[in-house]
């Protein structure tokens, strides 16, 4: 008993700090990919179709904790309640991208007019527009078990949000930025939705499953997930840390603009946030459906955001490093989120 007291007295106190530690894990990436630069390109060459493998298997230690929460009865649930989907997917695809489009174009054509040239500007844009564009896919199942989500239904929604972008994506980046013939990367987009859904959800399965017919579920219920309590937040930490040494020295190299391109990516983020969150709240749905269907609007794929900006206007483009920054104040600003949802959680019914 004192051990497990113990254990959850660290738990809190590392959750308590995450956002701390978030921010020295991403200083600490930077400065490896500025001082240290031979780990961050040892580490690219571990890469197939602009997917790191080395952050996928970190994305996998993070959210196969939750993965391992699901069962098949718990899916089919999820299903029967379609008020929570419909929110998530409206949000996301029919007023996301364009108050990504209208913020950015506000700040980077008219406030910040003289302090960047308009040919960057643009392309600041255009990184907006692929992150606005890009509902998130793996970092939501973290979002989801920090504010006590429904597992079965964030991966539902998430599910409902992969086949989405297969068919929207390219016309709405194509239709906000002017650009004809827009050529997605679908190796990238397929290849991410499997790693990052199908491959830990099939083994949260595996697992899971073989558990209980050993052990019992009351074992599997009140042991052994309980080992995998501080797993997700290690996951997460090591991944800003190979992340952010990736982009190190592109971010040493433009601090100013970076400040700049934060700005509007902030604004959207909590933005869409509280459309979403309180929008929740009209439809009467509970807490643990709310909270992770307001952090999938929040924030996003920025794997696939990064993959394409690359594609389309090359790695050293203002568009490419905007997709950069949205990395940078994603996690800060969600984990801020996080921290609103869980104090505005009697708001909401605590129905199952």
């Amino acid at each position: 008993m004192i051990k497990t007291n113990q254990q959850s007295s660290v738990i809190s106190i590392f959750e308590r700090y995450l956002t701390v530690w978030v921010l020295l894990c991403m200083a600490a990436g930077i400065l490896i990919g500025e001082f240290v630069p031979w780990i961050p390109e040892l580490l690219s060459r571990f890469e197939y179709y602009q997917v790191s493998v080395p952050t996928a298997v970190l994305i996998w230690i993070m959210i196969f904790p939750m993965m391992l929460k699901i069962d098949f009865t718990s899916i089919l649930n999820a299903t029967k309640k379609p008020k929570g989907l419909f929110l998530t997917t409206t949000i996301n695809w029919a007023v996301k991208p364009f108050t990504m489009f209208l913020i950015a174009s506000f700040f980077f054509l008219i406030i910040f007019n003289g302090l960047i040239e308009n040919e960057l500007a643009r392309e600041y844009i255009a990184g907006a527009v692929l992150l606005g564009a890009a509902p998130c896919t793996a970092m939501v199942f973290v979002w989801s078990k920090l504010t006590n989500g429904d597992p079965a239904y964030t991966l539902v929604q998430v599910s409902v949000n992969d086949i989405i972008i297969l068919v929207l994506f390219a016309p709405i980046v194509a239709l906000l930025l002017g650009v004809g013939n827009i050529v997605v990367p679908w190796n990238t987009l397929i290849l991410s939705t499997v790693l990052f859904v199908v491959v830990p959800l099939a083994l949260g399965i595996v697992v899971r499953k073989w558990v209980i017919n050993q052990k019992g579920s009351r074992y599997f219920e009140n042991v052994f997930i309980e080992k995998f309590d501080r797993v997700t937040m290690i996951g997460l930490l090591m991944t800003l840390v190979t992340i952010f040494s990736f982009q190190g020295e592109r971010i040493v190299q433009n601090p100013f603009h970076i400040l700049l391109i934060s700005v509007p990516l902030i604004i959207q983020t909590i933005l869409i946030f509280s459309i979403t969150y309180f929008g929740a709240y009209a439809c009467k749905l509970p807490y643990n459906i709310a909270a992770p269907s307001a952090m999938i609007g929040a924030s996003n794929f920025f794997e696939l955001s990064v993959a394409l900006s690359i594609s389309l206007f090359g790695l050293n483009s203002g568009a490419t490093l905007a997709t950069v920054v949205g990395v940078l104040v994603e996690v800060p600003v969600m984990l801020f989120l996080v921290k609103i949802a869980n104090r505005t959680q009697s708001w909401f019914s605590s129905e199952k």
